[in-house]
């Protein structure tokens, strides 16, 4: 199953506004387009004459471990793609021996969600009323999520071509802010979101925060100081600030500063096993992939989406061996240029 015959074929199948909702980018949508175009401009770098009989996609991420370096990327209203929702793509995920992260403006319960998943972390927005972002950090907490990924990059949301949010049926509410009004600013994000939102989160739950939506070295120490221990490199799959610098740009300044201090992740554009070698190869721990996903959701339920993640995992596997790579730790920064 490759990319475009798979968005093409959830378009077949998906209501138009719901299409471009999850199809869209931000303004004239020149971050969107640069994705992909970033990763293949990276040439890769094959080794030679090295042992390939056994090649491997296993690794760990924050100390848990997955049988692929894909994991799934927090994306919105999934009840919009399949009457399942969220439900279907943890079940999924975890049949592709995969790590989900969920969004906060999920569809169905955290706790239904958490039922079906294998390892899984919490995507936190930090609204203007901390008491409802809090709330759902400790549910999430309680409902055995192994860390929390705070959203960084989103102090209000972009304006987007695709128009208002499609009509939602009602297994697509925001689950989160289930009986509130979503237009009042109390429960939209927190314009004044800062350091100490990391650090307070990370005391009220004692899960590890992950900063999501880093683009530059210095921003994310910002955020390691501030408590968190781990970053994504992140353009918010080119939904948020309009021509900002792709993530492959982005990743290998934020690698060199954050050192050996914390495990750095990657989204944006991410298509194909030659991108998440590519990833890996400029120092990335693991990438997460979000459209795809939905699509795969879309079509097929649970089954869909653990046929993108295979697809992807064993395109992968494929793409180290021929680079003469057996690992993602064997992964290394002269295999691209």
């Amino acid at each position: 199953m490759t990319h475009e015959p798979l968005e093409a074929r959830a378009r077949a199948v998906l209501p138009d506004d719901v299409y471009r909702y999850f199809a869209a980018g931000s303004g004239q949508e020149r971050t969107l387009a640069d994705q992909e175009r970033a990763w293949d401009a990276l040439h890769l770098r094959p080794r030679l004459l090295r042992d390939v009989s056994s090649v491997t996609t296993r690794t760990t991420v924050l100390g848990t471990e997955v049988a692929t370096p894909v994991l799934v990327a927090p994306s919105a209203l999934h009840g919009l793609a399949h009457p399942d929702g969220e439900v279907a793509t943890a079940t999924g995920t975890r049949e592709a021996g995969s790590l989900l992260v969920l969004s906060m403006r999920a569809s169905r319960t955290l706790e239904d969600v958490a039922a079906a998943a294998g390892p899984w972390w919490q995507q936190m927005y930090v609204l203007g009323d901390r008491g409802v972002s809090d709330e759902v950090a400790r549910r999430a907490a309680a409902a055995g999520a192994r860390a929390l990924v705070v959203t960084v990059d989103v102090p209000f949301v972009a304006r987007r071509p695709s128009g208002p949010l499609p009509a939602l049926p009602p297994s697509a509410i925001v689950e989160a802010l289930a009986g509130r009004d979503p237009a009042d600013p109390r429960y939209q994000q927190a314009p004044d979101l800062g350091p100490a939102d990391i650090a307070r989160l990370k005391e009220l739950t004692g899960l590890p925060v992950v900063a999501k939506g880093v683009l530059r070295g210095d921003e994310a120490v910002r955020c390691l100081d501030a408590g968190a221990d781990a970053v994504i490199v992140s353009t918010h799959g080119g939904r948020q600030l309009d021509g900002v610098v792709p993530s492959p740009v982005a990743l290998p300044e934020v690698v060199a500063a954050v050192g050996d201090r914390a495990e750095v992740y990657v989204d944006g554009g991410i298509r194909t096993g030659t991108h998440v070698l590519r990833a890996l190869a400029l120092g990335a721990r693991a990438v997460l992939v979000g459209r795809p996903v939905l699509w795969g959701l879309a079509l097929g339920g649970a089954d869909g989406v653990r046929e993108v993640l295979d697809d992807l995992t064993a395109s992968t596997r494929d793409a180290f061996g021929l680079a003469g790579c057996t690992s993602p730790a064997d992964a290394g920064r002269d295999l691209v240029r």
